[in-house]
């Protein structure tokens, strides 16, 4: 009888999962697409078995939750959002878990590549390449794509942490790259058209535009979910009046 688990020891020097045969990872991708389209629980560590250990193990400290991905999904459905870009995207697992349960097309944005190359590898997998795709750069010195909507899970929070609470040192991590960031997202957001979302889990360190009507709310995940909408145009944007979300 074939294994559907992933042994630790067949993933390359960047994080990608391997090539496996047929009756193995997608019989299992299978199941979690199964699951997060109809909206039923799954653990986490059943979707993590496709990632690098290294990745693994830092999963729910880093990378979205599958039931707030679930519930993301379920309100870009309901509000009609065509296009999400993820900023921070780390290993693709929010725009995979939100694509297989919405309609939507994901962009991720993120700097380190070997995070790049597992969030892609795992698109191929998932058979979600036609609507996920992920960018390897840095936020706020590449063009952002435009979107119906912008998502943000605390992203630049790694900042701020202690050396050994960081992920790694492959990026260039500090508090003036955090506020620096901060500020670009500010300037993304008073500078969208009317209609943008914006949607954060566990906020983003800055402040959402007073033009931003919440309009979706989830206090009953480990972290606060919420989602805003653009309805106003201010003669004058200002990024710094508003409001801070956590």
């Amino acid at each position: 009888m074939t294994s559907n688990t992933l042994r630790d020891d067949c993933y390359d020097a960047d994080g990608a999962p391997p090539i496996f045969s047929l009756d193995t990872p997608e019989g299992l991708a299978l199941r979690v697409a199964l699951a997060l389209r109809a909206e039923r629980r799954m653990p986490d560590a059943t979707f993590d078995r496709f990632l690098a250990p290294a990745f693994r193990i830092v999963s729910g400290h880093f990378w979205t939750p599958l039931e707030v991905a679930a519930r993301a999904a379920r309100w870009l459905t309901e509000l009609h959002v065509r296009s999400v870009v993820d900023i921070g995207s780390g290993v693709g697992k929010f725009c995979i878990a939100a694509a297989l349960g919405s309609e939507c097309s994901f962009t991720g944005i993120e700097q380190r590549p070997r995070l790049i190359n597992t969030a892609r590898s795992l698109a191929r997998l998932f058979n979600l390449e036609g609507r996920v795709e992920f960018v390897a750069g840095i936020f706020g010195e590449l063009a952002t794509p435009p979107a119906d909507c912008y998502y943000l899970f605390n992203p630049f929070g790694e900042n701020l942490f202690d050396p050994d609470e960081r992920l790694a040192d492959d990026a260039d991590l500090s508090q003036a790259r955090y506020l620096h960031d901060i500020a670009a997202v500010e300037g993304l957001l008073a500078s969208a058209p009317l209609g943008t979302y914006v949607m954060t889990y566990n906020g983003f360190g800055g402040i959402i535009p007073d033009d931003y009507d919440e309009v979706r709310i989830d206090l009953e995940l480990p972290c606060v979910l919420r989602m805003a909408r653009r309805e106003r145009l201010s003669a004058f944007s200002l990024p710094r009046a508003g409001r801070e979300w956590r």
